[in-house]
């Protein structure tokens, strides 16, 4: 075999690679119509994707009136634009009235001013004087080069004007700004779910488990949980549903209200008769098309605000047979700690194929009197204390 030299072989290389790139190129894409993964309707941030269209004109009118939510809501970039405008703008617009006032009073510079001329205002003599006469009387810096003589009652009125529009156009603005550092969303982004979800055996019931935890040492105080399954559904007279909302019960040991929310917590479904994950099993799991998404609400302890936060799982993120691994321990200075390593891990465990398979093998254990042994999750971070280290706490 003759090997090219020179130019052509670096022009065979170059073939070659690019021909080879472009097959693995072609085994990655998908063709337009299959797309890698799942529409959420709630994205896992708890941003909701869905839009509007086809919005009549008198609709739009609404977000007029509702004036100061729709200014909250606005993006920074766009606030901050405004911010800027509007003391810009309002400045502008009264030195042109400041500069209408000259003109009329023969204040400017080149005007024919007889003997004895009294000015409106000392030393505005042009559009440049006039806007920082504007600038100074709105922000009140008051430099002293520029004041009003009193001899002018049309300037009297003007400066009241500008001095309440400025006053409103500061309080407006400080507020609009206050209330969305404030805003309880930017809580949210404190607490945290699992990044997948399992299913498993937890206390004799087969149960869908999801963590979350909250990364600020400060409560939410009166949480609840909660859940709703999304799916596309038809009826029995042929209609169909998209987006059907099915309630799905989520618990802890402690309930699901008024949680103590000090630490990461393990959420269960229990999956029975009346759960929406009845029919399902290991193997058909992967095929399913649903969403579902997790709320969690509360109120912050430090703001008393209430707060939202939500996430979503598709069939792909959620484990059949998996548990989560412990991530609170004890040391050995009596403190408790929380491994954020093992947050979303978890590890295999012995669980049925489905509910029906974990209710046959019960209702034999049941009628044969065997006891089936019971297994957990090593908890390698637990410290084992000794009661005598401990420090006399009535001692002050």
């Amino acid at each position: 075999m003759n090997i090219p030299s020179g130019r052509s072989f670096d022009g065979l290389v170059f073939v070659l690679c690019s021909s080879r790139m472009f097959q693995l190129l072609r085994g990655h894409m998908k063709p337009a119509g299959h797309r890698g993964c799942k529409t959420r309707l709630v994205t896992k941030d708890g941003r909701c994707n869905i839009e509007f269209a086809n919005i009549d004109c008198s609709d739009h009118l609404a977000y007029l009136v509702d004036f100061w939510t729709t200014f909250v809501e606005f993006r920074w970039r766009f606030v901050l634009l405004l911010f800027v405008a509007s003391f810009t703008g309002s400045w502008f617009i009264f030195s042109l009235l400041w500069y209408w006032i000259a003109k009329s009073n023969g204040d400017l510079s080149g005007q024919n001013r007889t003997d004895g001329h009294i000015q409106c205002v000392d030393n505005v003599n042009g559009l440049t004087t006039a806007f920082l006469y504007s600038l100074e009387t709105q922000t009140t810096i008051g430099y002293g080069g520029r004041a009003l003589t009193g001899h002018c009652a049309g300037t009297v009125a003007l400066i009241i004007i500008q001095s309440l529009i400025g006053v409103f156009i500061n309080c407006f603005m400080c507020g609009v700004i206050l209330a969305k550092i404030s805003l309880p969303k930017k809580r949210a982004k404190t607490v945290t779910f699992s990044r997948t979800a399992v299913i498993c055996l937890k206390k004799g019931s087969l149960c869908l488990l999801i963590r979350v935890a909250n990364l600020r040492k400060t409560l939410l105080i009166g949480s609840s949980i909660y859940g709703k399954l999304l799916r596309t559904t038809t009826t029995a007279d042929g209609e169909t549903i998209i987006l059907d909302q099915v309630d799905v019960d989520f618990m802890v040991d402690a309930g699901k209200d008024n949680l103590f929310f000090v630490c990461p917590l393990t959420l269960y479904h229990v999956i029975d008769r009346s759960s929406p994950f009845y029919e399902l099993s290991a193997d058909t799991l992967p095929q399913q098309d649903f969403e579902l998404v997790v709320f969690l609400d509360g109120m912050a302890e430090s703001t008393s605000s209430s707060c939202q936060v939500r996430t979503s799982y598709i069939p792909q993120e959620i484990q059949w047979g998996y548990s989560f691994l412990p991530i609170v321990s004890r040391t050995k200075t009596g403190k408790y700690c929380v491994d954020f390593s093992n947050f979303s891990k978890s590890v295999r465990v012995t669980t049925p194929h489905c509910v029906h398979c974990f209710q046959t093998d019960t209702d034999q254990r049941n009628h044969n009197g065997h006891n089936q042994q019971k297994t957990g999750i090593d908890n390698l971070g637990f410290q084992v204390i000794d009661i005598h280290d401990f420090v006399d706490i009535t001692k002050m």
